[in-house]
C-alpha cells in the first residue's frame, strides 16, 4: 500500500486522521465513506428502493444490531474491493476523517464486549466475501429505526447472469408459438363459459387469453443472443433477482463463523437479524406509484373481490412459485367444496323433510307407549319414559338417514376427483410457469446441506484425532442421530399419551357432571342434563384442543431440530410428519371415542363397567351417539375455523400493532405519519418474518380431515368448510401481502408430501365412514331388523326390537335409585339398549342371536362399502388423466420447436464458418495471384 508523498519526495508519516481511517479499513474490510446525494433529493432513493446513486436497485436488504453513541451522525456507506489502496494512490488530498463510531470500535477502549466484536468481525468478512463474489453493497447505520443498520445489496447484470445459468433458471426467448386451444364444439364452449365467468376474474391483463406464447429455455451466458435483452432492467423481475442473490448469501462461507454455510449460520448466531428481500412499494396512500404489491392489495387481498378468483400468475411472480402453488391448492379446494356443499345441504334438508315420517322417532315420541327405561347412573339417577328422549330422536334423524350414505359414497368419490383435478391443475401451471424439466434441478439442490448440520459434523471431527481428522468425508450416522431418535419416540408417544389423558379426564368430567346435574333441585337442569354436559365438554376439548395444538408445534419443531436433518427438503419433511401426527391425534383423539367406543363399554345394569371403582361408564342417549358424534364435531372445527384460523389471524397482528403504539407512546395518527417517513427497508423490517407454509397447510389439511372423515355425522361439515375458505384466502392474502416481510421465492413443481398426506387422508376416510354407518349409526340395525325380524317389512316396532329388558331387583347392592317411585309407580322392569336375553330365559342377560345377526352385517356392509367405493375411486383415477390432453400437445410442440431452433442455429453457424472459409480461400487466391503477375 502506498503513503502519501510530501513536497520533497519522501514519504511522511500518516496523520491522527489518517491513523484512524487506515484502522477503521483494515477492521471493516475496504470500507469508503461517500459523500453522495442526500436521500431527499431523489425520490427513489427516499422510498428506499434504490441505492444513493438512485440508479442500482435494492436486491436484498441485511440488519444487523448496533450501538450508537449520542454525538454519531448519519453516514451511509459504500463497500467497494481496494477503496481505499485506490484514494490514497491518488494522492495528494487528505481521506475523509473515519466516523466517530467506527474508530471507537477500533480502538482499545471500545464500548462493545468480545461478542458484539466478534459478530463485527464476521460480518465484516461475510460482507468481504460477497464482494468478492461480484455484489455491490451499501450500509446504512443512521436511519429512524434506533439500533438496527442495513446492508443494501445489489447485484449487477453479469452476477445476475451468473447465477441465473447455475440454477438452470428458464426464461422466455425471442421465439415465440401459437398455443393451440380447443377447436370446434369444445372451443364455443369454452368461450361461452368464459364470458360467463368473465365478472369472476380479476381486472387484471394477465388473464386474458394469451393466443401466443414464449419458448423457455435454461438461460446461458453463451447463448444470450436467443433472449430478448432489449430491457436488461426488466428480463429479471424483482422476485428472480432477490431469489438469485439469496442463492449467492447462501453459498458464501464465512471462516470466521466456522460454517461452511452462509446467510443461515449466520442468522442462527445472531450475526445478522434478519435477511429479506423489499416489497415493491406501499399498498394504500394517496401518491402510491402503482405496483405489483398494490395491485395484488386491491384485486386479491380485499374483501370486496371475494368472489373473484384469485391472481395467480401474479402471485407467482410476486412470491415464487411455491407460495404460488399453495394459493392455487387452496383455490381448487375452495372451489371443489361447492358441490360439496350443496349435496350436504340437500341430505340435511332431507332429513328435515322426512323427520316427520321417520317411524322409529315417532314411536319414540308416543307418549301412550310409556315404555319405562332403566337408570343413566347410580342411585342418584332414577328411572324415565322414553318418550322424553324425543328431541333427541328426532335431531338423531337430521343425521342418521338413508341420505347420509349416500353422502358419504358421494364424498369418498369427490375426494377421488379432488385429487385427480388438483394434478391436472398443477401440470396446467408447471407449463405455463415452465417448470415441466424441474426434476433434475430439484435434485441437485436437494443435498444442499443446512448450517446446523456442517456444524455438528464440524463437532464430531474436532473431537478425533488430528491425523485421522478428515472433515470433508465426515458425515452423521445412524449412530449419531440414536439418542435424537430415542429421544423423538418417547417424546411423540408421551405427547400421544396427554392427548389420551386429557380425553378420558374430559370423560371423568362428564359422567361426574352428569350425576351431579342429576341431583339438582332445579327440574329444568335436570331435564337438560345430557345437552348441558354434551355441550361444556364439547367445549372443554375445544379449548384444550387449540392450546395443545400451539405446544405440539413446537415440540415437534425441536424435536425435528434435535435430528439434525442434512438437507432443507429433509428437515421440512420431517417437521411436517410429526406435526401432521400430533395435531391429527389431538383433534381427532375425542371424536373417535364418541364414533367408535362410548356405550360400547359401559356393560349392562346389574353389571356396569366403572372407573376408579365409582364412575359408571357413560352410555349413549337412545337416539345413538352419532347426534353427540355431530355435536363435538360440529364445534371443534367451527371452533378451530373461527377462533385459530380466523380469530388469531386478525386479532394477533392487530394486538401486535397495539402493543407497538403503547411502547412508542405514539397514537395511531403519529404511528401512520412516522411510517411514512421510513425507508422501504424499514417498513419490511417491522413486518412479521415469514415462518414458512407448514402452518397455512396443516389447518387447511385438518380441515379435509373434518369434511372427509366424519363426514357421515356432519353433512353441513362442506358448507362451514366452503364459508371458511372464502374468508380464509383473503385473510391470507392481506397477510402476505401487507403483514409479512416478502418471502423468498422459491420454486417448487408440486405441494411435496402434503399431496401424499391428503391422499392418505381420502384412503382413510373411506374405511372411517364404514365404520360410522356401521356401528355409529342405526342404518344397520334397521336394515337386518326390515328384512330380517319385522312382521310386515316395515319399521314398526324396530324400537322395542332394540330394547332388552332387565329386572329391577337384579341392581347391584347400592346402585338402585334412591326414589324408585319417581314416575308415580312401582316398577319391576326397566328396558335398556342392547341385545340381550331376557331376565326370564335360560341364559338371562347374555348376548342374543340379534346381536350376532346384527354384528354380521355390520362387518359385511364395512367390507363391501369399502371395496366398493375404493374401486370407483381407482376407476375415476384410472379414466382421469393426470396431464391435459392440450398441456401434453403443448409441451411435445415445445420440444419440436426447441429442436428446431437448436438444428437452425447449428446450420447458421456452419454456413458462418462455410462462407469465412470460402472468402479466406478466395483473399489467399487473390493474393496469390497479385504476387504471380508482380512477379511476372
Amino acid at each position: 500500500m502506498d503513503l502519501p508523498e510530501n513536497e520533497s519526495g519522501g514519504s511522511q508519516p500518516p496523520s491522527a486522521t489518517q491513523t484512524h481511517f487506515l484502522r477503521d479499513v483494515i477492521f471493516h474490510g475496504k470500507l469508503q465513506i461517500l459523500k453522495s446525494v442526500a436521500p431527499e433529493e431523489n425520490t427513489q432513493c427516499q422510498q428506499g428502493l434504490y441505492f444513493q446513486d438512485g440508479k442500482r436497485r435494492v436486491d436484498y436488504i441485511l440488519t444487523y444490531h448496533i450501538k450508537k453513541t449520542s454525538s454519531s451522525r448519519r453516514h451511509t456507506s459504500r463497500l467497494r474491493d481496494n477503496a481505499f489502496t485506490r484514494t490514497l494512490r491518488r494522492g495528494r488530498e487528505p481521506p475523509p476523517p473515519a466516523p466517530k463510531d467506527d474508530a471507537e470500535v477500533g480502538s482499545p477502549h471500545h464500548s462493545l464486549d468480545h461478542h458484539d466484536d466478534d459478530k463485527c468481525l464476521r460480518r465484516e468478512e461475510f460482507e468481504s466475501n460477497l464482494m468478492e463474489m461480484g455484489l455491490e453493497l451499501e450500509r446504512d447505520e443512521e436511519t429512524k429505526t434506533p439500533g438496527v443498520g442495513f446492508v443494501k445489496i445489489h447485484a449487477p447484470w453479469s452476477i445476475l447472469c451468473r447465477e441465473a445459468e447455475f440454477m438452470k433458471l428458464k426464461m422466455p426467448t425471442k421465439k415465440v408459438y401459437e398455443v393451440k386451444h380447443n377447436s370446434g364444439v369444445m372451443e364455443k364452449i369454452n368461450a361461452f363459459i368464459s364470458k360467463l365467468t368473465d365478472p369472476l376474474h380479476p381486472n387484471l391483463e394477465e388473464n386474458r387469453t394469451q393466443k401466443v406464447k414464449h419458448l423457455s429455455y435454461p438461460f446461458s451466458r453463451e447463448k444470450q443472443h436467443l433472449f430478448d435483452l432489449s430491457d436488461k432492467d426488466s428480463f429479471f423481475d424483482s422476485k428472480t433477482r432477490s431469489s438469485l442473490v439469496f442463492e449467492v448469501l447462501k453459498r458464501t462461507k464465512c471462516t470466521k463463523a466456522k460454517f461452511s454455510m452462509g446467510i443461515t449460520s449466520l442468522l442462527g448466531s445472531g450475526v445478522y437479524l434478519a435477511a429479506y428481500p423489499l416489497h415493491d412499494g406501499d399498498v394504500d396512500g394517496e401518491n402510491v406509484e402503482p405496483n405489483d404489491r398494490k395491485l395484488m392489495y386491491e384485486e386479491w387481498a380485499s374483501y370486496s373481490v371475494f368472489y373473484k378468483y384469485q391472481p395467480i400468475g401474479l402471485i407467482r411472480k410476486y412470491f415464487g412459485e411455491k407460495i404460488g402453488l399453495y394459493f392455487a391448492w387452496l383455490g381448487v379446494y375452495t372451489q371443489m367444496l361447492i358441490p360439496a356443499s350443496l349435496v350436504g345441504v340437500i341430505v340435511f334438508l332431507y332429513g328435515c323433510v322426512t323427520v316427520d315420517d321417520d317411524i322409529p322417532s315417532m314411536e319414540i315420541c308416543d307418549q301412550r307407549k310409556n315404555i319405562t327405561m332403566c337408570p343413566l347412573c347410580d342411585r342418584v339417577c332414577s328411572y324415565w319414559n322414553l318418550s322424553t328422549a324425543c328431541g333427541t330422536a328426532r335431531a338423531s334423524h337430521l343425521f342418521d338417514n338413508p341420505a347420509t350414505v349416500f353422502f358419504s359414497i358421494f364424498m369418498s368419490l369427490w375426494a377421488a376427483f379432488f385429487m385427480e383435478h388438483w394434478k391436472r391443475r398443477q401440470m396446467r401451471l408447471n407449463y405455463e410457469w415452465d417448470l415441466t424439466g424441474f426434476e433434475d434441478e430439484e435434485e441437485a439442490l436437494k443435498d444442499h446441506p443446512r448450517a446446523e448440520y456442517e456444524f455438528r459434523v464440524m463437532q464430531k471431527s474436532l473431537k478425533k484425532d488430528h491425523k485421522s481428522q478428515r472433515p470433508e468425508k465426515e458425515k452423521l450416522t445412524c449412530r449419531d442421530r440414536f439418542p435424537a431418535y430415542m429421544t423423538n419416540l418417547i417424546m411423540m408417544l408421551l405427547m400421544i399419551g396427554v392427548t389420551f389423558a386429557i380425553v378420558f379426564g374430559v370423560i371423568l368430567y362428564r359422567i361426574s357432571t352428569k350425576a351431579a346435574l342429576a341431583m339438582s333441585s332445579n327440574p329444568m337442569t335436570r331435564s337438560n342434563v345430557r345437552l348441558t354436559v354434551k355441550t361444556t365438554a364439547a367445549i372443554i376439548n375445544l379449548v384444550v384442543i387449540l392450546i395443545l395444538d400451539e405446544v405440539y408445534g413446537a415440540v415437534a419443531r425441536w424435536l425435528t431440530v434435535l435430528e439434525v436433518p442434512k438437507t432443507d427438503k429433509s428437515f421440512e419433511e420431517r417437521l411436517i410428519f410429526k406435526t401432521f401426527i400430533l395435531k391429527f391425534v389431538n383433534a381427532f383423539t375425542p371424536i373417535i371415542y364418541i364414533a367408535f367406543f362410548r356405550g360400547r363399554l359401559g356393560g349392562r345394569p346389574g353389571s356396569y363397567l366403572y372407573v376408579f371403582e365409582s364412575y359408571r361408564m357413560e352410555e349413549c342417549a337412545h337416539g345413538g351417539c352419532l347426534m353427540e358424534l355431530c355435536i363435538q364435531l360440529s364445534i371443534t372445527m367451527l371452533g378451530k375455523q373461527l377462533i385459530q384460523n380466523n380469530l388469531f389471524e386478525i386479532g394477533v397482528p392487530k394486538l401486535k400493532k397495539l402493543i407497538r403504539y403503547i411502547k412508542s407512546k405514539r397514537s395511531s395518527f403519529q404511528e401512520e405519519e412516522y411510517e411514512k417517513k421510513l425507508q422501504r427497508y424499514e417498513t419490511d423490517h417491522f413486518l412479521e418474518p415469514f415462518v414458512g407454509l407448514t402452518p397455512e397447510y396443516m389447518e387447511m389439511i385438518i380441515q379435509f380431515g373434518f369434511v372427509t372423515l366424519f363426514v357421515a355425522s356432519f353433512p353441513l361439515a362442506p358448507l362451514f368448510a366452503l364459508l371458511n375458505n372464502i374468508i380464509e384466502i383473503r385473510l391470507d392474502a392481506k397477510k402476505f401481502v401487507a403483514e409479512l416481510r416478502r418471502p423468498d421465492a422459491a420454486r417448487g413443481k408440486d405441494i411435496g408430501i402434503w399431496y401424499n398426506i391428503l391422499r392418505g387422508v381420502a384412503k382413510v376416510a373411506v374405511i372411517v365412514n364404514a365404520f360410522v354407518i356401521s356401528f355409529t349409526s342405526d342404518f344397520i340395525p334397521r336394515l337386518v331388523y326390515q328384512y330380517m325380524y319385522s312382521p310386515d317389512g316395515s319399521m314398526h316396532g324396530f324400537v322395542n326390537h332394540t330394547l332388552s329388558y332387565f329386572n329391577v331387583s337384579h341392581f347391584q347392592n347400592g346402585t338402585a335409585p334412591l326414589e324408585p317411585f319417581h314416575l308415580g309407580f312401582h316398577v319391576d322392569i326397566c328396558r335398556y339398549k342392547d341385545y340381550r336375553e331376557p331376565p326370564w330365559s335360560l341364559t338371562p342377560y347374555e348376548i342374543s342371536k340379534e346381536f350376532w345377526a346384527v354384528l354380521a352385517a355390520r362387518l359385511a356392509f364395512v367390507i363391501v362399502f369399502q371395496n366398493v367405493v375404493m374401486l370407483m375411486s381407482d376407476v375415476v383415477d384410472w379414466i382421469i388423466p393426470d396431464i391435459p390432453k392440450d398441456i401434453s400437445l403443448q409441451i411435445h410442440k415445445e420440444k419440436i420447436l426447441m429442436m428446431d431452433l437448436f438444428m437452425k442455429e447449428e446450420q447458421g453457424k456452419t454456413r458462418l464458418e462455410d462462407s469465412c472459409k470460402e472468402k479466406s480461400t478466395l483473399t489467399r487466391s487473390r493474393s496469390m495471384s497479385h504476387t504471380a503477375c508482380k512477379n511476372y
